[in-house]
């Protein structure tokens, strides 16, 4: 993968996750067509929405990642808005909403933890709503035991806000 050599624009709205998946894409996009990425055209980008489709049969929401890094590519990094028409999002996408655990799942869950740490971690997770990232960077500090309340910092979309 050289991506090396083109411009990088990395807003700070977006997440280190966000950028190193972006870049990951753009790299696997540059290795199926086979080409300098400034040199592609509308054709490329839709053989490779075809081949992630059809070929490897990616879920949808993956496709919609893979559009938006690769809109990103040529609308903030290269500059080439008219490619911003070519990208197609597939049409069958829709957002759907999360499954949501009854309490004996979560007791099951929750209990299949295999030490303290792993169970203080999933009761965590579930009892707060929080991501994953989240939970990794919670510092001892940012629990407050008097309000029963976790500070969280920075989180999706570098928003603070307090949990019970």
């Amino acid at each position: 993968m050289r991506l090396a050599r083109y411009p990088t624009t990395t807003p700070k709205s977006y997440a280190e996750n966000s950028i190193r998946s972006y870049l990951r894409i753009v790299g696997q996009f540059q290795e199926y067509c086979g080409k300098r990425l400034d040199r592609l055209g509308p054709d490329d980008l839709r053989g490779y929405h075809t081949y992630l489709l059809e070929e490897r049969k990616v879920a949808v929401p993956t496709v919609v990642q893979h559009v938006a890094a690769i809109g990103f590519l040529y609308s903030k990094t290269l500059k080439r808005r008219d490619m911003k028409e070519d990208l197609p999002y597939p049409r069958n996408y829709r957002r759907r909403l999360p499954v949501v655990l009854s309490p004996e799942e979560a007791m099951r869950l929750i209990d299949s933890a295999r030490n303290l740490f792993h169970r203080a971690m999933l009761m965590t997770l579930y009892s707060c709503g929080l991501r994953q990232a989240e939970l990794c960077r919670i510092k001892v500090s940012d629990v407050d035991s008097q309000r029963m309340m976790i500070r969280i910092v920075q989180g999706k979309g570098n928003v603070d806000r307090e949990v019970r």
